[in-house]
């Protein structure tokens, strides 16, 4: 198993410069589930050197891993669940039904998911942001 830092490395290689991807990679590893799981891991992120520089890079397989937490392939609590849809839609645009998966997310979630959400549109989050 690749561990959750090199994992979180190489995620922030790949997406640097792509705002939505930036978001994403940030939410994932600030999120703090889906890195530390072998069965997320090992079965949709690929992990390459970069051909310009050499740098770890990890490409995540999102309509794979989304097919497989649908058909609970992916055993996880529903806030997970909620979580890992909205950073696939966010970095790879796959559609996610916000009046179902907005409900009943946490404070430190949402918190989370409000930063990305800046990021993704090309604005730093506030510090002031609760």
């Amino acid at each position: 198993m690749t561990p959750p830092t090199r994992l979180a490395a190489a995620l922030r290689n790949q997406a640097q410069g792509a705002y939505c991807l930036e978001a994403a990679a940030e939410l994932l590893i600030a999120h703090g589930t889906w890195l530390h799981r072998n069965d997320f891991t090992g079965e949709f992120i690929t992990l390459g050197r970069g051909l310009a520089d050499g740098r770890w890079m990890a490409i995540i397989d999102w309509p794979a891993a989304i097919s497989a937490l649908t058909a609970s392939h992916l055993p996880c609590s529903r806030g997970e669940q909620r979580m890992l849809r909205l950073i696939a839609s966010i970095a790879d645009g796959i559609p996610v039904d916000l009046h179902d998966t907005l409900t009943s997310i946490d404070d430190h979630n949402i918190r989370l998911l409000l930063r990305a959400v800046l990021h993704a549109s090309g604005r730093p989050p506030s510090p002031q942001l609760p």
